[in-house]
């Protein structure tokens, strides 16, 4: 087994979560590769939600579902992560949420430790037992390492009878690695 990079691991526990005809959410699209990704866990039959306050990140990830015919399971947002309920009724089976800026974009629009945490909290509310919340969290830029401990903060203060929190990081590489941080709702009966 070799250890595999956050963003791929995020993929390896979605993978092993969700199903066909499962709902999940992905709350920052950004170039919509876990949009993608999702989108072919589902199926036809399922559906994902995709968040993004960027034109540019809905109409690139739009290009990327319609070049892979994806479109019927594919409904994208724009607008904020924070506003998950206003759009998702249904209990959903995961939410990944990449932390921090688009890449290749505009780094002065970055995900806030305020929205963040109202995102992961509907997320939480909406999940089926034994569905996933994936957090990874970039913080080396300004206001990352702010979120980063808010997240953190937040996740540690999750009662473990009903959630069990993995954090995943490789702690010898430098330039601040992307934390990897998996809830997992518990059947607490």
């Amino acid at each position: 087994m070799k250890l595999e990079p956050s963003v791929t691991y995020s993929h390896t526990l979605l993978s092993s979560v969700v199903n066909e005809n499962d709902i999940v959410v992905d709350g920052t699209i950004g170039k919509g590769n876990d949009t993608e990704f999702l989108a072919r866990l589902v199926g036809n039959q399922g559906k994902v939600f995709g968040f993004d306050i960027q034109a540019e990140a809905i109409q690139k990830t739009q290009e990327r579902i319609n070049k892979n015919s994806l479109s019927n399971q594919v409904t994208l947002i724009n607008d904020g992560h924070e506003n998950i309920s206003n759009y998702v009724e249904d209990h959903i089976q995961a939410a990944i949420f990449n932390l921090g800026y688009l890449p290749g974009g505009n780094k002065e629009v970055i995900t806030l430790p305020e929205t963040t945490l109202k995102a992961i909290q509907s997320s939480l509310s909406l999940l089926n037992v034994g569905g996933i919340v994936i957090i990874i969290l970039y913080y080396g830029h300004p206001g990352g390492e702010i979120e980063k401990e808010k997240v953190l903060s937040f996740v540690q203060s999750l009662d473990q009878k009903q959630y069990s929190v993995l954090k995943y990081e490789f702690i010898n590489q430098i330039n601040c690695p992307p934390i990897l941080i998996a809830i997992q709702k518990n059947d607490n009966h």
